[in-house]
């Protein structure tokens, strides 16, 4: 199906993939005629791939080639979460990310790679590069930094932590995060709760049984960083993204701050989605 966009024209193409654990789920990517790159994109928390198809077709009617999974547990993911089926940020990292990567790869060999994401997304992204400094040559991030709760305004960051403490309390009674009741996310599995508030109180990313250093992972990562920054992000505030860089100081960052997302449109969490141009004009300037 071709999408008929300004620019190059763009093929979208829905890319099945299957994990070593045989997890299934789908990379809905979009292709220019003549792509320059690729661009592994991860979403925030709750946030499934279709979402994303306004901002993967801006990229794309630019030359970028980009590719959007659905992360473990939502949309087109063949796991849901509950008290019997359970992952945490070990299963993402270790397992559903390089599937993502390989298929990548395998649709269009041979092209510079970029990985990125947005918020919890944009956070896994920096992980994995450093835990596989090979799969990608260049970071991209949109509204994202670190939870850690030391890392925000004081007007927020005195409740932060009993919010932590509470998500992770409610996902352990409940056997997920029951997000779209509460909110906040989507049906999240408890251990993803479990890794992301740890990371909030502690300051530091980990992964439950996963022996792997992921702040030293962090602290190897030399890539060249594009940043958009959200004026009105209070989910990821300019404190937050750099938190976030500083655990990175071998990288090379470069930081947009977006007042609009679109003329009328605010710059926050979210509404860049919907109207990506400026954000994808600050990636590729």
């Amino acid at each position: 199906m071709n999408a008929a966009i300004q620019g190059l024209p763009v093929q979208a193409h829905e890319v099945p993939v299957i994990a070593t654990d045989g997890h299934r789920f789908t990379m809905q990517a979009r292709v220019p005629s003549n792509p320059r790159a690729t661009l592994l994109w991860h979403g925030g928390m709750g946030i499934a791939a279709r979402h994303y198809m306004p901002f993967a077709e801006a990229l794309a009617s630019r030359g970028v080639a980009v590719f959007v999974p659905d992360w473990r547990g939502l949309g087109s993911s063949s796991a849901r979460a509950s008290r019997v089926s359970d992952w945490g940020y070990r299963e993402l990292l270790m397992i559903d990310l390089p599937a993502s990567e390989a298929a990548v790869e395998h649709a269009l060999p041979n092209l510079p790679r970029i990985v990125g994401g947005h918020s919890l997304g944009g956070q896994l992204a920096c992980v994995r590069a450093g835990l596989a400094p090979d799969s990608a040559g260049a970071l991209w991030l949109v509204a994202s930094g670190t939870p850690s709760w030391r890392a925000f305004p004081m007007r927020n960051r005195w409740w932060l932590p009993g919010a932590y403490h509470l998500l992770d309390a409610i996902a352990r009674a409940s056997g997920k995060l029951p997000g779209r009741r509460l909110g906040f996310g989507g049906e999240e599995s408890r251990g993803v709760i479990r890794d992301w508030s740890r990371s909030g109180l502690s300051g530091r990313y980990a992964a439950a049984d996963l022996a792997v250093d992921l702040e030293l992972a962090l602290r190897r990562v030399a890539l060249p960083i594009r940043a958009v920054r959200m004026a009105n992000d209070w989910l990821a505030p300019a404190s937050s993204l750099q938190a976030l860089l500083a655990k990175m100081p071998e990288a090379r960052p470069d930081i947009a701050a977006l007042d609009v997302a679109a003329p009328h449109v605010r710059a926050d969490h979210y509404h860049w989605m919907k109207h990506p141009t400026a954000t994808v004009d600050a990636l590729l300037r």
